[in-house]
């Protein structure tokens, strides 16, 4: 997808014209309707404006990424890179399971309970 699919997709969105954004942004019509039609280059100064504005990433505006908030895997440490990978693998099923025991181990360490006391001890 170019980047002017992109920013068109944006501002429909935001239910907003053309002229809207325009005056939202300070612009000549003219210019921006080039930019969203493809007949001239957003240049980045706009980009960044226009990442900004929307409260997404200029990677996806470039159309580099399908995440609007796009958090880079560079950012991210070897451990969440792994754990992404594999949580991107479960079922839809597993996955709910999983965000419903990282729920509870999330709460039980705000409640500074320890998994082991929580579980049930057996006497022999």
């Amino acid at each position: 997808m170019q980047h002017y699919h992109r920013i068109r997709d944006l501002r429909e969105d935001k239910d907003l014209t053309q002229e809207q954004l325009c005056k939202l942004l300070y612009m000549h019509k003219t210019t921006y309707t080039n930019y969203e039609q493809g007949k001239h280059t957003v240049p980045l100064d706009f980009a960044v404006t226009l990442a900004e504005f929307y409260k997404v990433s200029l990677d996806y505006i470039a159309g580099l990424t399908n995440n609007k908030n796009d958090t880079s895997k560079s950012q991210l440490c070897n451990d969440e890179q792994q754990l992404i990978s594999k949580f991107s693998q479960l079922s839809e099923r597993n996955k709910g399971k999983l965000e419903q025991f990282l729920e509870n181990l999330l709460e039980q360490q705000e409640n500074n309970i320890s998994p082991s006391k929580t579980s049930k001890t057996r006497k022999d």
